[in-house]
C-alpha cells in the first residue's frame, strides 16, 4: 500500500516550518487540512442561564486562547469591566501573554504554568482564598474542579463557547489513504457527517488516549496512534507508518 494523500482534521499550520510540510516533501505526499470541528461562542442569553455573575469572582483560570477570547467577548457584550484586582492563572506562558490583547499586562497579576494544570496548582494554592471562575467549552472533559475541591478552593466552571461538528459532507473520504483525528468530538463529527461510514481500506490515526478510546468505541480500526515511546508526535507516527507501508509493497 502506497500512501499518497492524507487528511488532517485540523486547521492548516500558519508557519512554513510545520513538520507536516516536511513530511509531505520527504514522501511526496498530498496533505489536506480540513477541521472536522469548530468553535461557536455562546450567546449572552445562554450564558445568563448559567446564573454566573462574573463580578463575584476574584480570579480566572484560562486553559486556552479560545477561552480568553470568549470570556472577554461575553464581558464586552454584558458591559463588564475587569477590575485591576482580578488575578489571571494560565496553563501556559503563551496564554498568559495572549491576555495582553484585552488587558494591560504590566498592571495585572498574571501567573502561568509549564503547559499543564499541575504546575499551575502551585500558584493557585498560594491564592486559595480567591473565588475562581474557569471559562471552558461545552462539552469539556476536565478534572480541574476535582483537584481544586481537594484543596478546598472555591471554583466554578462557566461555559463561554462550544465545540461543534463542521459540515464535512462535501469531502470525499475515499480520496484519502489516511485520516487523522485529535479529539473525541472529531470522531463524533465523522459519524454525524457520514452516518453510513465504512472504514474498509481507509487508515485512521489518532492523537491522544481519549481520541483513541472514542475511535475504538465507535468501531474504528486504529492503524496509527500517538503519542507513544517510539512516536511522541503524530507526524513521527505517520512517518513510521508510511515507511512500514513502503516496505510491505
Amino acid at each position: 500500500m502506497k500512501i499518497r494523500k492524507i487528511l488532517i482534521s485540523q486547521p492548516e499550520p500558519q508557519t512554513e516550518k510545520s513538520p507536516y510540510f516536511d513530511l509531505a516533501n520527504k514522501f511526496n505526499l498530498k496533505i489536506d487540512f480540513k477541521p472536522f470541528i469548530h468553535i461557536e461562542g455562546v450567546s449572552v442569553r445562554e450564558f445568563r442561564q448559567q446564573r454566573i455573575n462574573i463580578p463575584d469572582y476574584t480570579a480566572l483560570i484560562f486553559t486556552s486562547r479560545a477561552a480568553v477570547d470568549h470570556f472577554f467577548r461575553i464581558c464586552e457584550e454584558m458591559r463588564i469591566t475587569m477590575p485591576d484586582t482580578m488575578k489571571y492563572f494560565c496553563v501556559t506562558e503563551s496564554i498568559a501573554f495572549y491576555i495582553q490583547k484585552y488587558v494591560v499586562y504590566r498592571k495585572r497579576k498574571i501567573f502561568y504554568g509549564n503547559n499543564n494544570f499541575a504546575d499551575l496548582m502551585e500558584y493557585i494554592i498560594k491564592h486559595k482564598e480567591e473565588n475562581f471562575l474557569i471559562p471552558l467549552t461545552d462539552p469539556h472533559k476536565s478534572d480541574m474542579t476535582q483537584v481544586l475541591n481537594k484543596q478546598n478552593i472555591k471554583s466554578t466552571i462557566g461555559y463561554f463557547y462550544r465545540t461543534v461538528s463542521s459540515d464535512m459532507t462535501q469531502v470525499n473520504l475515499s480520496d484519502y489513504d489516511i485520516i487523522v483525528f485529535f479529539s473525541p468530538i472529531g470522531i463524533k463529527s465523522l459519524f454525524e457527517n457520514f452516518p453510513k461510514f465504512e472504514q474498509k481500506d481507509l487508515c485512521i490515526g489518532t492523537f491522544g488516549p481519549t481520541t483513541a478510546k472514542a475511535a475504538i468505541e465507535a468501531g474504528i480500526r486504529l492503524d496509527i496512534q500517538a503519542p507513544s515511546p517510539e512516536s511522541p508526535s503524530i507526524t513521527a507516527a505517520l512517518e513510521c507508518f508510511i515507511k512500514k507501508c513502503s516496505k510491505e509493497k
